[in-house]
C-alpha cells in the first residue's frame, strides 16, 4: 500500500463508498418492496372476525382502533375502516377498524319535560335515543313536552337506560281541558280585544283588513253568541278572528236563550 501513489488510495476509497451506497439503496428497495402495492378490500358491515381474516389473507396487518355503538348495525360488525376500501397501499400496511359494540351502553335519561318538541328531538339525538311516538294531551302549552315515557311508563330524568332506546313524548295539544264562553269583543279597540283574549289564554287569529291598534272590532269569529241566542264555547289555545273598522260599531243587545248567562266583562 505504501508503494502506491496517494491518489490511488483516494480513488479506491471513493469507489468503495459508492459501492456501499448502491448496495444499500438496492437492499432498501428490496426490503420495503416499494414496487409492491395492493388494493385494500372493503370490509365495512362484515363481522370483525371475517374482516380480519380477509385482510390478513391479503397481506395486511389489522388493528382494532375503536368500538362505538350504533343501534342500526349488527353487533361486532365493522363500522369504519382506514384506509378506506379500494385504496392502493404497500404490502404489510396496517388497516385500522372501528367495530360496533355488542351491548348497548347505559346512559342517563335526559330531562325533556318542559322543552319544545323540536328541542326535545335535538336532545334525544345527542343522547342517542330514538323517538318511538308522540301522543297529544289537552293542554294550553302547544307542542311542549308534558311527559316522557319508556316501555309504557313515565321515566324520570337520570334513570339509566340503554343507548338507542325508544321514547314516547306526550305533547300539549294547545287546547285547554275546559271550555268557557267566547268573550264579546265587538266594540273594543284592537289592543283591548288582544289583551282580553290573551288574559283568557286565547290567540288572535286572522285580522282583517290589518292590525290597527286604535281600530274597533266590528265582527269576530267565533261570535259571542249563536243566531239562536246561545253562548258560544271555546277552549284555551284556540284563536279568534277579528274584523276591524275605523268607527266604533253600535252594539245590538242580544238576549240569551233560556238558561244562558250573559258574559260578565
Amino acid at each position: 500500500m505504501t508503494g502506491k501513489p496517494l491518489w490511488v488510495h483516494i480513488l479506491t476509497g471513493i469507489g468503495i463508498v459508492i459501492l456501499l451506497v448502491v448496495v444499500f439503496l438496492q437492499s432498501l428497495h428490496w426490503i420495503t418492496r416499494h414496487d409492491k402495492t395492493l388494493t385494500i378490500p372493503g370490509v365495512t358491515g362484515k363481522p370483525f372476525a371475517e374482516a380480519r381474516q380477509i385482510l390478513e389473507s391479503k397481506g395486511f396487518e389489522v388493528e382494532l382502533q375503536d368500538s362505538v355503538y350504533n343501534d342500526t348495525a349488527k353487533p361486532l360488525s365493522v363500522l369504519r375502516q382506514f384506509p378506506e376500501a379500494e385504496a392502493v397501499v404497500k404490502v404489510n400496511r396496517t388497516v385500522y377498524l372501528t367495530v360496533n359494540k355488542a351491548v348497548a351502553p347505559l346512559i342517563e335519561m335526559p330531562n325533556l319535560e318542559g322543552l319544545s318538541f323540536r328541542s326535545a328531538e335535538i336532545s334525544m339525538n345527542q343522547y342517542g335515543l330514538k323517538l318511538e311516538d308522540t301522543v297529544y294531551r289537552a293542554d294550553f302549552a302547544k307542542n311542549s313536552v308534558l311527559e316522557q315515557q319508556y316501555n309504557g311508563e313515565r321515566i324520570k330524568a337520570g334513570t339509566k337506560i340503554p343507548q338507542g332506546s325508544a321514547i314516547v313524548l306526550v305533547l300539549g295539544s294547545g287546547l285547554g281541558q275546559e271550555d268557557f264562553s267566547v268573550p264579546d269583543l265587538v266594540g273594543l279597540t284592537y289592543n283591548d280585544a288582544k289583551v282580553l283574549l290573551e288574559s283568557n289564554g286565547l290567540n288572535v287569529g286572522t285580522v282583517i283588513p290589518g292590525i290597527d291598534p286604535n281600530a274597533y272590532v266590528g265582527r269576530q269569529a267565533p261570535e259571542y253568541m249563536t243566531p239562536d241566542g246561545r253562548v258560544n264555547r271555546i277552549r284555551q289555545g284556540q284563536s279568534v278572528d277579528l274584523w276591524l273598522q275605523a268607527d266604533k260599531p253600535m252594539k245590538v243587545p242580544v238576549v240569551p236563550a233560556p238558561g244562558e248567562q250573559p258574559q260578565q266583562q
